[in-house]
């Protein structure tokens, strides 16, 4: 058995950060390069995967490796030297946007990737600012540079004046955007320069160059560089860890990721300054130190991931403690026991059977049929840590099975789903079990629904899209006259609550202005989670 001594020494060599972006910048490419950097992979895909480069690892539902985007999210971990990184990949498109927080609700640290040519976009917006509102550190990586774009004192500027963070550049690109020749190394003085191979699917070459050597071979662009960063630096933009962990600046670093330049510089920085797992606040508002018994939070839930067996997993961040497959732990939401026989590191689709893990930890415990997204398990003394929120949904259909012979399958499937957050499941007396109502952030996550319905169910359905556009809380007292009153319906969602619909803004004040106050209640929105 662990002492507390080993559980805190084990928790300072790990490092739990996941990479968030704008779709399109490159974020699944450089979750593969990362792995190749760390030699968890011997060849690094391609999101498309053109010629003989097959697909990336972290993207495996067939969705993700058709559309060249990512939908799930995914877990990887590697070891580089001495430290432990826990890597999670996330979706970049909105209408994923919540299971993109949940993620980021289990990890210590953010990357947040920047598109060279287009700069900060919608989508890094909102998911910065849920950075901000968990005071989560975030290390920024300017991507694509490769290809044409932006000026960097321009894209840092944009960075300092939108963001309100100030950007600390770790490094320097040699070369104009399309033109990456390599970068300005501050702590050297010198320059790493970088040469491509063969479709980038290998270790870029990398070649050490001292000050003199950088200027003879790069000449202007070698002097362009070093200028700016000595303007930036001269300026007090300098990496500084104490404000980096307080969220106050974020470092910077310039990568090619399709051609691995400048990744191995990003991992590196992810091991050396990225913070180490620290106590967790529970509902009571305590801390409870990583070196504490056992704890685990639930963030994720996932089926479909082996087509062999229809399995579930639970995707558990280890909080406080170590975790040892075979331990009995309670289940703080019901008080039963769990054990955790099958519990396996998770690599991409990929898995092995893990028999221990420490704070910051990802484990995917197989068939956890009890377990759902938010939950709780602990050693020792009783603790629950706060539950997450469900998004305000905007997009409505009800979802009907094609063929009646395959109700059963429909209803595991839908069951399922729900469970995961892939949408959420609104039903009522007047339409039925065998017509719920789907409800989602945005309209990409009915095609998800559907297509996992059919391929991984056999449960092809029909979808009816709905009028409403707008959801609220409603009060037991109030349900049924919001009910019959038209342009308006009233479902439950699974945990319980009561969901009143409207097509508009105007006939929910209209309906508002006629209950007692108190009877309708904004649901959380995306916004407020997010902060915009």
């Amino acid at each position: 058995m662990s002492s507390d001594a080993d559980v805190a020494q084990e928790a300072t060599r790990r490092r739990t950060f996941a990479v968030i972006s704008h779709p399109d910048a490159g974020k699944s490419t450089l979750t593969e390069a990362l792995a190749l950097h760390a030699h968890a992979i011997a060849e690094a895909g391609a999101v498309h995967g053109k010629g003989s480069r097959r697909g990336v690892v972290s993207d495996w539902l067939d969705m993700e490796q058709s559309r060249g985007i990512s939908i799930t999210s995914a877990a990887l971990q590697f070891t580089v030297e001495d430290v432990v990184l826990n890597l999670l990949d996330t979706p970049g498109h909105a209408d994923f946007s919540e299971d993109t927080y949940r993620v980021l609700s289990a990890v210590d640290c953010a990357v947040m990737l920047l598109d060279a040519s287009k700069g900060l976009e919608p989508q890094t917006l909102k998911l910065f600012e849920a950075c901000r509102a968990r005071r989560t550190p975030v290390i920024t990586v300017i991507n694509k540079w490769d290809r044409p774009g932006q000026e960097p004192l321009a894209l840092l500027d944009e960075i300092q004046d939108r963001l309100g963070i100030t950007p600390t550049p770790l490094n320097w690109p040699v070369g104009i955007a399309g033109d990456f020749r390599g970068v300005v190394n501050p702590q050297t003085g010198g320059m790493t320069q970088y040469t491509r191979t063969p479709g980038g699917a290998t270790l870029a070459g990398r070649e050490e160059l001292d000050a003199d050597e950088a200027a003879r071979r790069h000449g202007v662009d070698w002097e362009t560089a070093t200028e700016e960063l000595d303007l930036l630096h001269s300026s007090g933009q300098v990496h500084d860890q104490e404000t980096f962990l307080a969220a106050m600046t974020t470092p910077v670093l310039f990568t090619a990721a399709v051609l691995n330049f400048g990744v191995a510089e990003l991992l590196d920085t992810a091991a050396q300054i990225a913070p180490p797992p620290s106590a967790w606040v529970d509902v009571e508002g305590t801390a409870r130190p990583v070196d504490a018994d056992f704890s685990g939070f639930i963030f994720k839930v996932q089926t479909g991931m082996d087509r062999s067996h229809r399995d579930r997993v639970a995707f558990m961040r280890v909080c406080s403690g170590k975790f040892e497959r075979g331990a009995v732990l309670t289940h703080a939401a019901t008080g039963r026991p769990f054990p955790t026989k099958y519990a396996q590191s998770v690599f991409g689709r990929e898995r092995e059977t893990i028999d221990e893990a420490f704070p910051g930890d990802v484990v995917g415990l197989v068939n956890a049929h009890a377990l759902n997204v938010g939950d709780t398990l602990h050693a020792g003394p009783a603790v629950t840590y706060p539950p997450l929120p469900r998004f305000t949904p905007e997009h409505f259909a009800t979802a009907r099975i094609r063929d009646t012979g395959r109700s059963k399958q429909f209803r595991r499937g839908i069951e399922m789903l729900d469970q995961e957050g892939v949408v959420q499941v609104l039903v009522s007396d007047r339409r039925g079990a065998q017509s719920p109502v789907l409800a989602a952030v945005g309209p990409m996550q009915f095609e998800v629904a559907s297509h996992r319905l059919q391929h991984e169910f056999g449960a092809e359905i029909v979808l009816e899209p709905l009028s409403y556009a707008l959801a609220q809380r409603v009060s037991a007292e109030a349900a049924p006259t919001v009910d019959r009153t038209h342009g308006a319906e009233v479902l439950e969602r699974t945990d319980g609550v009561l969901v009143a619909l409207f097509v508009n803004r105007w006939r929910l004040g209209s309906v508002a202005a006629d209950l007692p106050e108190g009877s309708l209640m904004p649901m959380l929105g995306s916004g407020e989670v997010l902060g915009t």
